[in-house]
């Protein structure tokens, strides 16, 4: 008698409880909703625009007039002239496995000292690569200039690599030394009793258990090189010869008039393959960031 007479109760007393959550979480859905269309307004536009002609992209530009799209001026934009998209699909794909293989290179020994150190200097040292994400790379472009003009690799493809690769040193020490981290250092301590080296140790037994950081490093720095502008821009220049996409982009906006009918197809071509790209890997992103956030 005690438990039906007090359930009803219990259960009525809960009710206002549950229709906040819900209240709360359908808030919450509204407004991830419109943020979303609200992000999916530019890509829009550029597939729509990439398939209609001057007159009705600037009559019209949220239009979709069925009747007069075409895909000419996709055709047109693989063989334009002043902008090769094949060949700055060759050159950009260059800079991406050079820099991604110069990060995993450097900063996998470099995090794994740093994760297994015991004294106070490790850590000051994490802090002063963690601090390297609090500065954007466009603050420190023209004095980069200056050193690589120094070091007589300006307007070339070294240089910017170096650049690039310094840039994505400090995100990439601070994944890699929390990954790290949350691995047992029995397994160090195994290697160490079988007569392997730390070098060795890393290598064989701590670099195949971080798949999961890796390959998330290796979309984000992929990513990071593929959207990059002002670097290539800035470090490579006209005497260099190279164009990567986004380079090649900017190219084919004029300064008094922009010929629309190329630019949507070329930014439909270079954004593309880096959005399909994305959505197949997405979850590696996802499993990789949270794999080490347990244990710092």
């Amino acid at each position: 008698m005690t438990d039906a007479s007090v359930s009803p109760r219990s259960d009525r007393a809960a009710r206002p409880g549950r229709t906040r959550h819900h209240l709360g979480s359908g808030i919450r859905h509204a407004i991830l909703i419109v943020v979303g269309l609200v992000w999916l307004v530019p890509m829009y536009l550029m597939v729509v625009n990439a398939f209609k002609p001057q007159t009705a992209i600037l009559s019209s530009p949220f239009g979709m007039p069925l009747g007069r799209m075409t895909v000419r001026f996709l055709e047109h934009a693989l063989v334009n002239p002043t902008f090769n998209v094949l060949h700055a699909y060759g050159a950009t794909l260059l800079f991406v496995v050079l820099d991604v293989t110069a990060v995993v290179l450097l900063c996998g020994p470099v995090s794994y000292v740093i994760a297994r150190g015991a004294r106070k200097r490790y850590q000051v040292l994490l802090f002063y690569f963690v601090l390297g994400t609090f500065i954007p790379g466009q603050a420190v472009l023209i004095p980069a200039v200056y050193v690589l003009r120094d070091m007589h690799i300006m307007n070339s493809i070294p240089g910017l690599v170096a650049f690039q690769t310094v840039g994505s040193l400090p995100v990439t020490i601070f994944l890699y030394v929390a990954y790290i981290r949350s691995i047992p250092l029995s397994i160090d301590e195994a290697a160490k009793i079988d007569g392997a080296g730390r070098l060795r140790t890393f290598w064989s037994l701590i670099f195949p258990i971080m798949r999961p950081i890796v390959a998330t490093n290796v979309i984000l720095v992929a990513m990071g090189v593929w959207n990059d502008f002002v670097s290539p821009e800035i470090i490579l220049g006209p005497t260099s010869g190279m164009q990567t996409i986004t380079t090649g982009i900017y190219e084919a906006i004029g300064v008094y008039s922009t010929q629309f009918t190329t630019v949507f197809p070329d930014l439909l071509l270079v954004l593309g393959p880096a959005l399909a790209f994305f959505l197949i890997m997405q979850r590696h992103i996802v499993s990789g960031l949270t794999a080490g956030a347990t244990k710092t």
